[in-house]
């Protein structure tokens, strides 16, 4: 195996991790998280009839968290529950299994299973494996990525997509009403049905010295939204106010990051969330994030209904594969 992933090295770190995971100090969550106290991000029903409210409440949390919650949002909790089954089977197969999905060295795409993902700075590792793939729309799927095991990976995957458009389709209609414009024209500033939804399996083993080490380190999401669903184990982190707290589930919620093409087409009225992951010392945690992404080609700037001599754009506009380019290799956007 020409990589070592994650999952074979916390078989065999039973007391300490190598030296590589262990992040400086002013990272390791047990010295920078703020004890005691969990953060309530915005919890919105979906489902209330008063789309003014819905409105107003994701206009403030995307404005001064950059995260929130939805519940009943119309995805059943049978679908989201068959999801994260057949993803924790896929990473409970044997290595060999798994190594037939992962990326090729040198591949410029972002699918398929594997360890390092970014340019590390400092030599310092993730504590974490992860599967992409995409699960929309059918012209950018590649199913070589989808694992063949278990037997009901595909079906499940294709049934939590069908769902999922609902989701982001009453998202982006309040976040396109919040800032003036009409429903549609977020949307479609994104790339309209031609959105990629980007599916990753997070995957992150027990790790005996989990209070030095992250899962993910601190970063804002270079997709215009991610939903999200988590297993039953804490680990996700946001940044408020410039401290770190763990933030608290809510059961059977989905929750949303403001990613970084949103932040750059409101011109920077709504915020993309700085979060990052810790991992646990006695529990696997899994979470499926799906970044909901323009086509790569897209040129995505600040909006021109939002941009006046007042309100001068904030950010250059640049093709959506320009800029994750940059952000992966964390050169100058």
């Amino acid at each position: 195996m020409e990589v070592e992933r994650v999952q074979e090295i916390a078989n065999f770190s039973k007391e300490t991790i190598p030296e590589e995971f262990i992040r400086t100090t002013y990272e390791q969550p047990a010295l920078t998280t703020v004890q005691g106290t969990v953060l309530e991000v915005p919890v919105i029903d979906l489902s209330d009839p008063d789309e003014e409210k819905v409105v107003r409440t994701i206009v403030d949390a995307s404005s001064n968290w950059g995260m929130f919650q939805v519940v009943n949002h119309g995805i059943p909790h049978e679908t989201v529950r068959k999801l994260k089954e057949v993803g924790k089977a896929f990473f409970e197969l044997p290595p060999q299994e798994k190594e037939a999905y992962a990326k090729s060295p040198g591949s410029q795409s972002i699918e398929g299973y594997g360890t390092k993902l970014q340019r590390e700075v400092e030599g310092k590792k993730a504590w974490v494996d992860h599967l992409f793939h995409k699960i929309w729309p059918p012209s950018e799927i590649n199913y070589q990525f989808w694992p063949k095991n278990p037997p009901s990976y595909r079906k499940n995957n294709e049934e939590y997509a069908k769902h999922m458009h609902g989701v982001v389709d009453k998202l982006f209609r309040c976040l396109s009403l919040g800032l003036g414009l009409e429903g549609n024209e977020m949307k479609e500033a994104m790339g309209g049905d031609n959105m990629v939804y980007l599916l990753k399996i997070n995957y992150y083993p027990q790790c005996p010295q989990a209070d030095l080490a992250l899962g993910v380190p601190a970063h804002t999401d270079m997709s215009a939204i991610t939903i999200l669903v988590p297993n039953d184990v804490q680990g996700l982190q946001a940044c408020k106010d410039d401290h770190w707290y763990d933030v608290e589930y809510i059961p059977n919620a989905l929750i949303v990051h403001i990613g970084d093409q949103i932040e750059i087409v409101s011109n920077g009225k709504y915020k993309s969330v700085l979060h990052r992951a810790k991992v646990n010392k006695e529990k696997t945690r899994i979470s499926w994030p799906v970044f909901v992404e323009p086509p790569s080609d897209l040129e995505v700037g600040p909006h021109p209904k939002l941009v006046n001599e007042a309100n001068p754009p904030k950010f250059k506009s640049k093709k959506y594969s320009q800029y994750c380019f940059c952000k992966l290799n964390k050169t100058p956007q």
